[in-house]
This record gives structure tokens, C-alpha cells and sequence, in this order.
């Protein structure tokens, strides 16, 4: 089997390249053809056995159309898998003494506040990873989805609006602004921004030369991916694969959610690091073997959902949340591993602990099918399982569901308006308020009426009628779900509040319209 090594990776492994295991025979052309059956522009695997890398390559272009190759050291912005780096960067100030995993976070941020003050006297750094804060599914996600022009500092103040939807430490619901609240806490401790600390404490000191984590350093870089997603197909993920626009991605207060752009080379080195508890390929310690197994130990248990039949074999046993990680069984081998996806990028983090084994797959579009059932194909060669075509099983699934939620959407947009609207359309005129995300404004000229959030940059567009005193947005960014929304009124017939939810069935979660309650500004 080819083996794709650098330079500077064939001189940090300490095993004898003979002494290798190999990746499945013929992967590198298996994933090329699903790549290109997939239609996926780009995509950056890495692959670590017994401690050393036995496959780092780039297939297929950055941008579609360009011709530019996709190499090993190409950054990809990779989402929540970030997530295990900034637990990281909280190891090495737990390394040094500086925090403890369950110091209460107001001891390092006095000024932190939750809805409930028991919960921000009680909260501490441990919570703020493993998502038992009681917040709902993607709470607040809206202050940095699909951009936002808030400060870090100012979105973790307005968590203390956010209301509860369980008991605190009761229920597992995957959040991204308390790892916010983490970066915030990494700033404080260390006196360097969070960007700054992770560069130069985690990506550099492990070696990791090509990785970012300022959109900055990911612009000044000729070995970018470009963002790629499905969106004239009457709803986001259904259509031709498209390019979008780089500069539109995820708000860079979230950046310690999932703000890093890492290259195939660079999660290859991280999967060394990862594997051997924190050692580093070149010799010393990132962190300690101790804060390693801390990482890797199941906090909060996640519910298990009901696979489709010819899925069931993925379906875990246990399925819990660790500090930056989920770690779960796959036919009776613990796997610890994370998933992200962020505006045009998808990519997944494997380790076998027990076969000392990882691997790494990046994707520069939204089609996370490929990325499911490559970690699955390449789970069952390790595990000595049969060949199963686990690529071509995620991809039906995947079209059944937006197939059917193509469906739902289109039936509910079809059908014409039952009544309405109340008002005339100068009546929804006004400045409307929600504590956690801040103002909406609503106008109107001859062509009809207009909505503009306020708090994320070009978020706005036209208000059509739906039904009743209920609209949907068409906003003039097409990459932005859309939304119902729907002003209820009082007694008097006057504007009380303003609700809204996602419009397509299969919206991504962060559009938490569904967490807006809008209240008019008087004088506004």
C-alpha cells in the first residue's frame, strides 16, 4: 500500500515504516470514487496506526472548478471537533496548577451569570463541556449562526437570558455557547486571547505548523478549502453542490466551539497525541497522561436514538459526552471520537484506543454521508469486521430524509393563505426585542414589508405573507435557513410579541428560532 508521508512526518515517527499496518487495500481510490460520486469537491483523510502515520492525503480541488488540488497540508475549517482542542488548552492550565476541572467558573469570571443564580454559583468549568446545563438543543446558537458582529465578551453576557429547559446537570443537550464561556475562562486564566493561547500552547508546541484559529491566518493562507453546499433545490442540502462565499462562515465569537481550520498532515499529528495521552511524536508532553484520561471520561449520558433498519449496526450500546468528546461502543470496542460541521465544512475524529488507531476525514461541502460511512467502513477493517458498504447505506438514508422533508416543505408552502393578516402591513412596523439575541426591525415601503436582525451582519430580507398574522422570511442571503414568523396580538389588536421557527424540517439546529420571543421596543 502507498503511503502519503511528509517530510516532517516521516521524521517524527519512531516506528520503522516496514513495521506499518496498512489502510484498507485500495482505499485511496475507494475514496476517490465516492468522493466523486458524492459529489463532494474536496476532502483531507489522515490516517495513525501503532502511533505513526500511515496515510495523509488531499483528493479532489479546494474550490469547485478550480483544478486546485486539495493537498495534505490544505486547512479545513473543521467545526465542533475544535471543541477537544480548547478541552486541550484547559488541560495545560489544569497541568499548571492554574484551574481545576470543578472550580466554579465564577471563581475565574465573577462577572459570569446563568438565568438561575443557584446554577451560576454552582457551575463549574467541568459543566461548561459536557452539556447538562439544563439550556436547550443549540441554545443561542443565533448569536453567532450564520455570522454575528457580537463581541465573545457581550454574547457570554447575554447567556444569563437564556432560560432553562431541565434541571441543571439532569439532562445531556448539545450547546455550543458555553464552550464560549470555556474560551472566556481560557483568557482570563492565561492573559492571552483565546486564539492566541491554543496557536502557540497547542497547535504549535504539538507541532502543528499549517492549522489556524483566526479567520485572519485562514484568508492570508494560499492552502484554504473553500466552503461548498446544496442550495437551489428548494431547501438547504437538495440540489447542485455550489460554492459559497468564505468570508460568511461561523461568527468568530464561537471560534472555541469549533473555530479552527487544521490540515490532513497537522490531525495527524493531533491523533499521535491523542493515542499516546498527550505524548509528543517529536518527544515531551502536550499534557499530561492524567488530564488525557480526564478528557476521554464519560461525564453526561446522551440518549440514543432509534437508527433506520439498515443502519442498526451503528446504533451503540452507551453512548455518553467526556470533555470534548463522545465515547461510545461499535461492536463491542469503546470509540472515542467527535463530528463538526460549519457552513459549508463537515468533518469527523475517530480513535480506537484498544487498536491504537485514528483517523481523521474532512470534507470542504455539507455532505456528512460520506464522512459516516467512510468512519464506518474503516472502523470494521480495523475491528476485523466484513466489508460492509456502509458509504452507499448513509447516502440512501440521507436522500429518504431530504426527500421527505423536501416534501413536508413544499406541501406547507403550497397550500394557500387560510386567512389574514390582521393588520395593515404598516401595523408589524417596529423595533422588536428579544433579551438573549437582541433587536429585530421590521419595516415596509410600497413593495411590502422587510425584517433585519440586528445582532448578525446581512441578515435580512423580504417578509411574505403566510397566513394569518404569520410570514415567511426570503431572506437575500439564500445560505440563511428561513423562518415563520409570527406576531401575535393583544385584546386591543395591538402587537404583543413575535415568535418565530425554522421554515425546512431538516434546518440545522443552530437556527434556534425557536428559543426568540420578541416583545415590541416602545418609541421604536
Amino acid at each position: 500500500m502507498k503511503r502519503i508521508l511528509t517530510a516532517a512526518i516521516l521524521a517524527s515517527v519512531a516506528f520503522p515504516v516496514a513495521a506499518l499496518a496498512a489502510p484498507p487495500e485500495g482505499f485511496e481510490a475507494r475514496v476517490e470514487a465516492l468522493r466523486r460520486a458524492t459529489g463532494v469537491p474536496g476532502m483531507g483523510v489522515a490516517i495513525v496506526e501503532n502511533g505513526a502515520p500511515v496515510l495523509v492525503k488531499g483528493f479532489g480541488e479546494k474550490r469547485i472548478g478550480s483544478g486546485e488540488a486539495v493537498t495534505a497540508h490544505t486547512i479545513f475549517p473543521t467545526g465542533s471537533t475544535g471543541k477537544a482542542f480548547t478541552a486541550a488548552a484547559l488541560a495545560l492550565l489544569v497541568d499548571q496548577g492554574k484551574i481545576g476541572w470543578d472550580d466554579r467558573v465564577i471563581d475565574h469570571l465573577p462577572d459570569f451569570r446563568m438565568w438561575d443564580a443557584w446554577v451560576t454559583r454552582e457551575i463549574t468549568i467541568r459543566d461548561l463541556l459536557v452539556h447538562r446545563s439544563g439550556l436547550g438543543l443549540g441554545a443561542g446558537d443565533l448569536l453567532f449562526v450564520p455570522r454575528s458582529q457580537l463581541s465573545r465578551a457581550e454574547t457570554v453576557r447575554r447567556l444569563r437570558y437564556l432560560k432553562p429547559v431541565s434541571s441543571f446537570r439532569s439532562a445531556y443537550a448539545y450547546d455550543n455557547v458555553l464552550y464560549m464561556v470555556a474560551g472566556q475562562l481560557v483568557e482570563a486564566v492565561s492573559g492571552q486571547r483565546w486564539e492566541d493561547f491554543v496557536r502557540e500552547h497547542v497547535l504549535r508546541a504539538a507541532g502543528m505548523r499549517d492549522s489556524v484559529t483566526d479567520d485572519n491566518d485562514r484568508f492570508a493562507s494560499a492552502d484554504r478549502a473553500q466552503p461548498h453546499a446544496r442550495m437551489n433545490g428548494g431547501l438547504r442540502g437538495a440540489g447542485d453542490q455550489e460554492a459559497l462565499d468564505e468570508r460568511d462562515g461561523l461568527g468568530r465569537n464561537a471560534a472555541p466551539a469549533g473555530g479552527l481550520a487544521v490540515s490532513p498532515a497537522d490531525m495527524a499529528t493531533w491523533l499521535q497525541i491523542q493515542l499516546a495521552h498527550g505524548k509528543l511524536p517529536q518527544g515531551g508532553q502536550l499534557f499530561s497522561p492524567a488530564q488525557g484520561a480526564e478528557m476521554w471520561k464519560p461525564v453526561t449520558p446522551m440518549p440514543i436514538g432509534e437508527e433506520p433498519e439498515a443502519l442498526k449496526p451503528t446504533q451503540p450500546n452507551f453512548l455518553n459526552y467526556a470533555l470534548g468528546w463522545t465515547v461510545s461502543d461499535y461492536r463491542g470496542t469503546r470509540i472515542v471520537q467527535h463530528s463538526g460541521a460549519v457552513f459549508g465544512f463537515q468533518t469527523i475524529v475517530v480513535l480506537v484506543p484498544e487498536k491504537n488507531v485514528g483517523f481523521a476525514i474532512e470534507i470542504n461541502s455539507e455532505d456528512g454521508e460520506i464522512l459516516r460511512g467512510l468512519a464506518y467502513e474503516l472502523l470494521d477493517h480495523y475491528l476485523g469486521q466484513p466489508a460492509n458498504d456502509w458509504p452507499a447505506k448513509f447516502a440512501a438514508v440521507k436522500r429518504q430524509r431530504v426527500a421527505a422533508g423536501l416534501a413536508a416543505f413544499k406541501e406547507k408552502a403550497g397550500k394557500p393563505a387560510k386567512s389574514g393578516p390582521s393588520l395593515p402591513l404598516t401595523g408589524y412596523v417596529g423595533t422588536y426585542n428579544d433579551p438573549w439575541y437582541g433587536d429585530i426591525a421590521v419595516t415596509g415601503d410600497q413593495r411590502g414589508l422587510r425584517i433585519d436582525f440586528k445582532s448578525t451582519p446581512r441578515m435580512s430580507g423580504r417578509l411574505e405573507h403566510f397566513q394569518y398574522d404569520s410570514f415567511v422570511t426570503r431572506f437575500d442571503d439564500k445560505t440563511i435557513e428561513p423562518a415563520y414568523v409570527t406576531f401575535n396580538l393583544d385584546a386591543e389588536g395591538k402587537i404583543a410579541r413575535v415568535t418565530m421557527k425554522a421554515a425546512s424540517p431538516i434546518a440545522d439546529f443552530s437556527y434556534d428560532y425557536h428559543d426568540l420571543l420578541f416583545t415590541p421596543v416602545k418609541g421604536r
